[in-house]
C-alpha cells in the first residue's frame, strides 16, 4: 500500500491556503483601492472610476496572460520536489525569472505606443479616454516589476512556501492604500492632489517595493541564485510549452473579460462605472477563492511527482469542499454589505442603482468560481496546461460569447453581461470535474 510523503491534513492545507489568499488579493486590492479612491473624488469621480475600470481590465489581461508563467514555474518546481529531483534544478530559477522579465518588457513596448487605439477599441471616449491614457502611461511601468514578483512567488510556491509571498503582498497592498490617499487627495501644505494620476503612481511605487522585497527574500530565504548560467536547463522547454498553452488560455479568458467591459462601456458612463465596481468585487472574491486552489496546486504538483494518485483524489475533494465553504461565507457577506460596498466606490445614485441591480448575478458566479478556480489550480499543478487551454477556449467561444450577444439582442443590459459570465465559469467547472474523474480516478484503481 502506498503511503503519502506529502502532508495533506487540514492544518497543512490551511498553512498554505491562508497565506495564499492574503497574497492573492494584493493585485485586486491595488486595482480596487485605485477605483474606490478615484471614484469618490469631488471632480470627475465617475469618469475617473470608468477610466480605472477600463485600464484595470486591460492591465489584468496583460498580467494574467504573462503571469501564467508563475503557475508553470510552481508546477515544475513542485513536481521535481515530489520526485526528489530538486537539486537538479539549480540553474532553472534564474533562467525562468529572466524569461519572465524579458516577456514583460516585450509586451510593455508593444502596447505603450498604441494605448489610445486600444482604449478606443474598448469604447473609451472623450474625458474617459484621456483619463485612461494618463493612468495607463504611469501604471504600465510597474508591469516588469509585477512579473518579476510573480516569478518569485512561483518559486516560493513550488518550494511549498506561501508565507513570504503573503508578507510581500500584504506590505505592497498596505503601502498602496496609504499612497492612494496621500497622492490622489493630497496632503495640505505637503502634496498637491494628483487625482487619477496619483492613483497610478501609488500602484507603481507599491509594485516596485514588492519586487525589491521579493528579490531580498528570495536571496535571503532560499538557496536560489539569480546568476544566469548556460546551457538552458531542460525544464525551460517545459516552461515555455506550459506557458504557451497558458498564454492562449489567458487570452481566451481575457477576451471574455474585455468583451464584457466593452459591452458595459457601450451602455454608458453609469453602466461602465457600475460594472467596474462589480468587477473589482468579483476579482477580489476570485483571488480570495484562489487561495485554496493554490494549496491544491502546490500539493497536487508534489503528489503527482510522487505518483500518489489516492492522496491526490483526497486532496481534490478537501480543497473543493473548503472553497465551497469560503464561497458561502463570501455570498453571505456580500448580501449583508453590498450597499455600503457600493458607496465605498462611488456616491453617484445612478451608478449605485445599476450596481445594486446586477449584484445578485455577481454572487451567483461564486459557487461556480470556487469549483472552477480550485480545479483549475490543481490542473496547473498536474501540468495539464493543454487541457486548461482547451477548456477556456470552449467556455469563451461556446459559452460566454453566444450568451453575451443573445443577452444584447434581448436587451438585458448589464445583467445580461453578468449572466454570460455565470455561464462562462459554470462551463469551466463542469469540464474540469469531468476530466479529473475520467483521467485520475482510474489511476487510483490501477496503482
Amino acid at each position: 500500500m502506498q503511503t503519502s510523503k506529502t502532508n495533506i491534513s487540514f492544518k497543512r492545507i490551511q498553512q498554505l491556503a491562508i497565506p495564499a489568499i492574503i497574497a492573492g488579493i494584493a493585485e485586486p486590492v491595488l486595482s480596487g483601492t485605485d477605483a474606490a479612491i478615484v471614484g469618490n473624488m469631488t471632480n470627475f469621480g465617475t469618469e475617473s472610476l470608468a477610466a480605472v475600470g477600463i485600464v484595470g481590465t486591460f492591465l489584468s489581461m496583460l498580467i494574467w496572460v504573462l503571469g501564467q508563467t508563475r503557475s508553470a514555474i510552481t508546477a515544475i518546481v513542485s513536481q521535481n520536489l515530489g520526485a526528489g529531483n530538486i537539486k537538479e534544478l539549480k540553474s532553472f530559477p534564474a533562467q525562468a525569472i529572466y524569461f519572465n522579465i524579458g516577456l514583460s518588457l516585450l509586451v510593455l513596448l508593444s502596447t505603450y505606443f498604441f494605448v489610445e487605439e486600444i482604449f478606443t477599441l474598448l469604447n473609451a471616449e472623450g474625458m474617459i479616454l484621456d483619463f485612461s491614457i494618463n493612468y495607463y502611461d504611469i501604471r504600465v511601468w510597474g508591469f516588469p516589476f509585477t512579473l518579476f514578483t510573480f516569478a518569485v512567488f512561483g518559486l516560493f510556491r513550488g518550494l511549498q512556501n506561501t508565507f513570504w509571498p503573503m508578507i510581500i503582498a500584504a506590505i505592497g497592498a498596505s503601502l498602496n492604500i496609504g499612497l492612494d490617499f496621500a497622492l490622489v487627495y493630497g496632503i495640505e501644505d505637503y502634496i498637491t492632489p494628483m487625482n487619477i494620476e496619483g492613483a497610478a503612481w501609488a500602484s507603481l511605487i507599491s509594485q516596485i517595493v514588492m519586487a525589491l522585497l521579493s528579490l531580498i527574500l528570495l536571496l535571503k530565504k532560499t538557496e536560489v541564485s539569480l546568476r544566469l548560467r548556460f546551457p538552458l536547463h531542460p525544464e525551460i522547454s517545459r516552461l515555455v510549452n506550459m506557458s504557451a498553452n497558458l498564454f492562449v488560455r489567458a487570452l481566451a479568458l481575457n477576451a471574455a473579460l474585455i468583451l464584457a467591459t466593452r459591452e458595459a462601456a457601450a451602455l454608458g458612463t453609469e453602466y461602465i462605472a457600475a460594472h467596474t465596481i462589480a468587477f473589482n468585487l468579483w476579482i477580489f472574491t476570485a483571488f480570495f477563492l484562489d487561495g485554496y486552489g493554490a494549496a491544491g496546486n502546490i500539493l497536487g504538483g508534489k503528489l503527482i511527482g510522487e505518483k500518489n494518485y489516492r492522496s491526490l483524489w483526497k486532496l481534490t475533494k478537501k480543497v473543493n469542499l473548503y472553497n465551497l465553504g469560503v464561497a458561502a461565507i463570501l455570498i453571505t457577506a456580500g448580501f449583508l454589505l453590498y450597499r455600503p460596498m457600493g458607496l465605498l466606490f462611488n456616491k453617484d445614485q445612478q451608478v449605485l442603482d445599476v450596481f445594486y441591480s446586477v449584484f445578485f448575478v455577481v454572487m451567483i458566479t461564486l459557487p461556480f468560481n470556487s469549483i472552477a478556480f480550485t480545479m483549475d489550480a490543481i490542473f496547473k499543478g498536474l501540468g495539464e496546461m493543454k487541457y486548461l487551454r482547451n477548456v477556456l477556449l470552449g467556455a469563451t467561444i461556446f459559452g460566454f460569447i453566444p450568451v453575451l450577444f443573445f443577452s444584447k439582442y434581448m436587451g438585458w443590459g448589464l445583467k445580461g453581461i453578468w449572466v454570460a459570465l455565470v455561464v462562462w465559469v459554470a462551463y469551466r467547472a463542469v469540464a474540469l470535474i469531468i476530466k479529473f474523474n475520467r483521467k485520475y480516478i482510474p489511476l487510483i484503481e490501477n496503482k
